[in-house]
């Protein structure tokens, strides 16, 4: 008898500002996902929040926002029994799925959101939980993390909106008596380096700040990697695993400009476009050092499945070793067969379809092991 195929559910788009390259991502493990081995079920979310199936949701892989003017399909079509909601609504239902894909980035799909609902649902899906996703999402919690684990970043200090708001000259006091310029300025709680910017004197620091409050309450102020005039290297580590994590190779990031903002990582082609080193020229010893850091960053967080780690390297001085500190975890990072993460695994020796697949196991694993756990006395 044949083995029964998987049945998952890849989970695509969302509200968020990142909603076009959760479509890229989509269409990439789409298009890679081995159909003689699982049962694939396309679920979208439009920009604006309605869950779409079927036609619906291809309807928007192909056609972005526009098409979240069809069908829409009420979380998910009850009548092909895939009903997400009503299985968390409704505790020992199923939803007709074994696991779900949620290829989601940024705001209401990886900081926690989603994965709650299908912890409901309990359904097996693919990356962090709840903890995990939500810490990672959030820039300034996920720094606290890293300095519980002892873990090295760049100093830097958080202040709300409603602070810059209500006092923009105390809230300028603040950041400038803890750091010095350049800073960066980030919405606490986004991705794909979405309302970031650099910031070199005062001067540039109120238009930063009114950019990243328009993302988000809580923002993040950190002081830049090596000072006035360098430019850190930019690395990046793949992590795979649940409790016992695996990094990848180091690879190098090398921005077509000035930092790797949003434009650098995705709109920009040709001559223009960043450069990918893999793997990234460091030493035995640094790049040792690099990948312990990316796991033991993975389990501060407590996340689980995947996550890309980022770091920042500032030139060597005289007598000194070259400065390596955390820049940040995302737990769902692009997952096109260009972007990194797969890119960092495919040097280390693992191909995208495969990665997939390492991927849905780990979603499963995590969900059986969940199992074990008592929820009552």
């Amino acid at each position: 008898m044949a083995k029964k195929k998987l049945r998952v559910g890849v989970l695509f788009g969302g509200r968020s500002g990142e909603h076009e390259v959760s479509l890229r991502s989509a269409r990439s493990i789409l298009k890679a996902i081995d159909r003689k081995k699982y049962e694939v079920v396309e679920l979208g979310i439009s920009p604006e929040g309605r869950w779409l199936q079927g036609g619906e949701a291809q309807a928007l892989l192909g056609a972005g926002e526009a098409a979240g003017r069809g069908g829409e399909l009420s979380l998910v079509s009850a009548a092909a029994g895939l009903s997400i909601v009503g299985a968390a609504a409704q505790p020992g239902s199923s939803t007709g799925l074994d696991v779900v894909f949620p290829v989601l980035h940024g705001t209401f799909g990886e900081d926690g959101t989603v994965q709650g609902l299908l912890e409901l649902a309990d359904v097996a899906y693919v990356g962090s939980g709840v903890l995990g996703s939500a810490a990672a999402m959030d820039k300034d919690a996920m720094k606290r993390m890293f300095v519980a684990a002892g873990l090295p970043l760049t100093p830097h200090v958080t202040v709300l909106r409603s602070e810059w708001r209500a006092d923009p000259k105390k809230a300028t006091r603040v950041i400038e008596k803890a750091l010095d310029y350049p800073v960066f300025v980030k919405p606490a709680n986004l991705g794909s380096s979405v309302g970031i910017s650099k910031v070199k004197v005062r001067g540039e620091l109120a238009a930063a700040m009114d950019l990243a409050a328009g993302f988000d309450r809580k923002i993040v102020i950190e002081q830049g990697v090596g000072g006035p005039g360098a430019k850190p290297r930019e690395l990046e580590v793949a992590v795979l695993g649940n409790d016992a994590p695996e990094a990848s190779v180091v690879g190098e990031i090398v921005p077509a400009k000035e930092f790797y903002d949003y434009e650098a990582k995705y709109e920009l082609s040709g001559p223009d476009e960043s450069v990918c080193i893999l793997p990234a020229k460091l030493s035995p010893a640094e790049a040792k050092k690099i990948r312990a850091m990316a796991v033991a960053a993975f389990k501060a967080c407590d996340c689980a499945g995947l996550a890309r780690v980022d770091f920042l390297m500032a030139p060597a001085r005289k007598g000194k070793a070259a400065e390596i500190v955390l820049n940040e975890v995302n737990t769902m990072p692009g997952f096109t067969s260009i972007s990194m993460y797969p890119k960092l695994w495919a040097a280390s020796g693992l191909p995208y379809a495969q990665l997939i697949d390492r991927l849905i196991e780990l979603g499963v694993e995590r969900h059986q092991e969940k199992m074990e756990t008592s929820f009552s006395r």
